[in-house]
């Protein structure tokens, strides 16, 4: 029998030990290793051939990955690693670094319970590094530092032993810093990662070598000798004594939590339903033999077997032909396989229990964020909360009309199995508009059209998405909006919310969607703990993404039996504003009073859902107007003989600068751009310095539009759309 078989035989008996499970991530920023390094953590496990690690990537199976030497999915694999004589079950999730694809990573994040932070020993900690970290701490998953590229340091850039040490320092104290920043309040001091602890691993993952202070002690490699190695270019030598696959998965052994140990302090944070229940218990202990309890965290697509549904299971256990259900679904669906992950391998087995990754067939109603069960009533885990929204958009249609039903479909898929993709379809001309993180993003989506699904498609160029918002109150003068039959009339007043309070809207502090009558007291309180009004807030309806509806009158007959088509109408103006029917953003919509007729059938939804509408849109006009627009963090490392270039080509774009250190012969560029200027800039930045800078970006939420662009940004948004140029008055709501 193989290695591979032997090792796939052994995974499936250590994966109901839960004490002996390990599910972890590997997060970094873009190029720093991550997946040469899974290759040869698989490869040291007996999974591929060690002579293909690091080369063959055999979680980059996409093509496009391979093409443009990134990992733009989050892929999985099953390993089996023995420490003391003990085997245990390492489940690994290798996840993307590049900007565009951080929904992947926070997904990623729910599904392990520990984390590999990989940062390069020359670049140090990057700012995407920083969002990682953040997304992992965010999720109550333990981190450990890796420092990878270390032979770099040591052959390239010809460091004495004293200087790579004080580099070290360095990036452990910065990602000591951001865990003491981001780190669940118990788990701020024993979180922190140190050399000494062994929580901390230098190595090189193209080279296949790493160590750690435990493995030095039992394997007699010491500091002195590794720089010895790499100086004398003798790296194979120093991989035989000290595999970096082996000083990493012990590691992830002894100092990474197993599902057991981190479910109790992980399922308060994710899941909002009652801990003392059967399910709550269970999935505190995880327990295989309790209700089931799975989120999915990815689908891809198997030209074989179609959609694959990706997840984790915090309790129960999951059979191969039972009957479940995804939350949100008409019906329940029948489990077809269940699998575990090996790179593009799935290896079917009969059953899979709490603690482990699993991947599905069969349930087409999952998508990314659903969570699994047997009760259709069971209470969802907390939706996963993307830092950043879809802030650049292009519309795509199939070049030919036979492909239509197909091009829907596809779009369905991509859809579900990316949650940081926004689709919107017109079904009669067949355009769809995609809003994705970013130009890179979407150029993959589209790729996947063509290349995937076979549908040749038509893109137009991209289109920035804006946010709308306001920048006064009412001042006490309430809009009046009239239904058509004149009988029902609402009365709105709208104010701009604090940044504070948005920010924690789109981190997800107090949940999203219609808010039941029960939740209302504590959301609102939830509210006042930032300074709001704890009263007013009480008598909130609704929140939608960054705006919130209240019910601010008192004592009006039947209001609650419009209270669903009112919150109906604020939805509607939250996804297209006034100004430009861009999304709306950081607002607060009150309602003050509202008349309406005593018989119900003359206040249905087409006489409410109008009215409230044009109440909320001219309250919004006569609380000043203002766009917001996506703005992008940029780092740009370049020679100093080309760095004029540079800041030139980032201050023409409306980029701001605002640092530039200067290490040697190279000079960083660091501040922030807008992204509606950003399109192209890769061509333009490698001209302007011969292909030598190295540069990257990250989104960094919304700003001001300069008041002097509103008038020309807002007609050429509105042109697009096939609006009337002129934006409406407020007397344009009150007929």
């Amino acid at each position: 029998m193989g290695r591979k078989e032997d090792n796939i035989n052994r995974a499936t008996e250590v994966m109901h030990d839960r004490d002996r499970i390990r599910n972890l991530a590997i997060a970094a920023h873009i190029d720093h290793g991550k997946t040469t390094l899974s290759d040869n953590l698989i490869a040291g496990a007996g999974m591929m051939s060690e002579d293909l690690a690091g080369k063959s990537r055999v979680l980059d199976f996409d093509d496009q990955e391979s093409a443009r030497g990134i990992t733009i999915n989050a892929a999985s694999a099953s390993m089996v690693h023995s420490v003391g004589g003990d085997d245990y079950l390492i489940n690994l999730i290798d996840t993307p670094g590049h900007v565009d694809f951080g929904g992947d990573v926070t997904r990623a994040m729910r599904a392990v319970d520990g984390c590999i932070i990989l940062t390069c020993a020359v670049e140090g900690a990057m700012p995407q590094t920083e969002t990682v970290v953040r997304q992992a701490l965010k999720e109550k998953v333990k981190p450990v530092l890796f420092i990878n590229k270390v032979d770099r340091l040591i052959n390239e850039l010809q460091v004495t032993p004293e200087d790579m040490m004080g580099r070290f320092e360095q990036q452990i104290t910065r990602v000591n810093t951001l865990i003491r920043q981001f780190a669940p309040e118990e788990h701020r001091k024993d979180w922190q990662v140190s050399v000494t602890d062994g929580t901390v691993a230098f190595g090189s993952a193209y080279h296949n070598w790493g160590i750690t202070v435990p493995y030095m002690q039992k394997s007699g490699v010491n500091f002195t000798q590794i720089f010895e190695y790499c100086h004398n270019e003798q790296q194979k030598e120093l991989a035989k004594k000290a595999p970096v696959h082996e000083v990493l998965l012990d590691m992830a052994v002894e100092e990474l939590p197993s599902p057991m140990v981190a479910q109790k302090y992980r399922i308060p944070n994710i899941w909002q339903g009652d801990l003392e229940s059967e399910t709550g218990t269970s999935m505190l202990g995880c327990d295989a033999n309790g209700p089931l309890s799975l989120m999915i965290t990815k689908i891809w697509m198997d030209p074989h077997a179609g959609e694959v549904a990706v997840g984790r299971i915090y309790s129960g256990t999951i059979k191969h032909g039972e009957s479940v259900w995804a939350l949100g679904a008409a019906k329940p669906e029948r489990v077809q396989q269940v699998s575990m992950m090996v790179g593009s391998d799935r290896i079917q087995v009969p059953e899979v229990s709490s603690g482990n990754i699993v991947a599905l067939t069969g349930v087409r109603s999952a998508a990314a964020g659903v969570t699994i069960t047997r009760d259709e009533d069971s209470t969802p885990f907390e939706a996963i909360r993307h830092y950043s929204e879809p802030v650049v958009t292009v519309a795509v249609e199939p070049k030919s009309m036979k492909d239509l039903p197909k091009f829907i479909d596809a779009l369905r898929t991509l859809g579900k199995a990316d949650a940081s993709l926004q689709v919107f379809t017109n079904q009669e001309t067949g355009e769809a508009l995609l809003a994705g993180m970013g130009e890179l993003h979407l150029e993959i989506t589209v790729y996947r059209l063509e290349e995937e699904q076979g549908i040749k498609v038509t893109v137009s160029e991209p289109i920035v998405v804006y946010r709308e918002s306001i920048s006064s109150d009412n001042n006490g003068r309430p809009f009046e909006g009239k239904s058509p039959n004149r009988h029902n009339r609402f009365y709105i007043e709208t104010e701009p919310l604090p940044d504070d309070v948005t920010n924690a809207l789109r981190e997800g502090t107090f949940g999203d969607g219609p808010v039941r009558l029960k939740d209302a007291k504590e959301i609102g309180d939830r509210f006042s703990e930032f300074g709001m009004d704890k009263d007013l807030m009480r008598k909130i309806y609704a929140i939608n993404g960054t705006n919130v509806m209240v019910n601010d009158t008192k004592g009006i007959q039947n209001l609650h039996e419009t209270r669903e088509l009112i919150i109906e109408g604020f939805n509607d103006v939250c996804k297209k504003g006034p100004v430009a029917e861009e999304p709306l953003m950081g607002v607060m919509v009150r309602l003050v009073d509202a008349k309406l007729h005593e018989d119900a059938i003359h206040r249905g939804p087409a006489q409410t859902i109008p009215a409230v509408r044009n109440a909320i849109k001219g309250a919004l006009l006569r609380s000043k107007s203002v766009i917001f627009e996506p703005i992008q963090k940029i780092r740009i490392d370049a020679p100093n003989d080309v760095i004029g270039g540079v800041t030139r080509e980032v201050t023409t774009r409306r980029g701001v600068i605002e640092d530039m250190p200067v290490d040697g012969n190279t000079a960083s560029v660091i501040g922030t751009m807008p992204v509606a200027e950003s399109f192209g800039f890769s061509n333009d930045i490698r001209a302007a310095t011969q292909g030598r800078a190295v540069w990257n970006t990250e989104n960094a939420g919304y700003i001001h539009l300069p008041p002097s662009l509103f008038g020309k940004v807002t007609a050429e948004i509105r042109e697009r759309k096939g609006l009337k140029q002129e934006i409406p008055g407020e007397a344009h709501y009150t007929d």
